[in-house]
């Protein structure tokens, strides 16, 4: 079985790419949601999250992501201890649901990871798709999306890699600085020119 990575900065247009994908019928898993289920209440993760951030915790032992997310986001440092934590748990569940779906027969499955290059996961992946958006035109989506102030857009926009240093590492790129059709457009021709209908990419 092969596996792709999809990526893409925040406001970048990946969660676009990702419906896509499942449209065409690859099975195709989110970091995001992975992070969700291993921070689950009595998890190993959340006891540790706990630990170094007591205030993190409801009343009704959830994580309050908005707090964390105001943590995380204004001091690298912190945001390095999360992923240390965090990071390990969602890769041994990507990689259960990745035998899963090899046990089942699908010759392609996709990882959604807004921070692969980040976290130095492109070596795991057979290819890479980067959905590419100009720093600018994200923040002004992140603002109009998520009731941010600019300079709140701005610092989960510097949280990230900057575009110049994924282009190189990617093996596919889909350029989202125009309208969501055009960026349809590109992944139609993408899709079938390197993974085509039957799903066995070609690399």
């Amino acid at each position: 079985m092969r596996r792709i990575g999809l990526t893409g900065g925040i406001a970048s247009g990946k969660s676009s790419v990702a419906r896509w994908i499942e449209a065409k019928g690859a099975p195709i898993i989110d970091a995001d949601r992975l992070a969700r289920d291993v921070t689950r209440p009595e998890t190993s993760a959340l006891r540790s999250i706990a630990t170094r951030w007591p205030q993190v915790i409801r009343a009704d032992g959830t994580l309050d992501r908005g707090w964390l997310g105001r943590v995380i986001f204004s001091d690298p440092t912190e945001r390095a201890a999360l992923e240390a934590i965090v990071l390990p748990e969602i890769l041994d569940a990507f990689e259960r649901w990745a035998r899963e779906r090899e046990a089942e027969g699908c010759p392609l499955a996709v990882f959604d990871a807004a921070l692969l290059f980040e976290q130095d996961l492109d070596a795991r992946f057979d290819g890479i798709l980067l959905v590419a958006a100009p720093p600018e035109l994200q923040i002004e989506r992140i603002v109009a999306r998520d009731g941010l102030s600019p300079d709140e857009a701005n610092a989960r926009v510097a949280a990230q890699l900057p575009l110049e240093l994924k282009r190189p590492r990617a093996h596919w790129i889909l350029e989202n600085t125009g309208s969501i059709e055009a960026l349809r457009d590109q992944f139609e021709a993408l899709w079938a020119r390197v993974i085509g209908p039957s799903l066995v990419l070609k690399l």
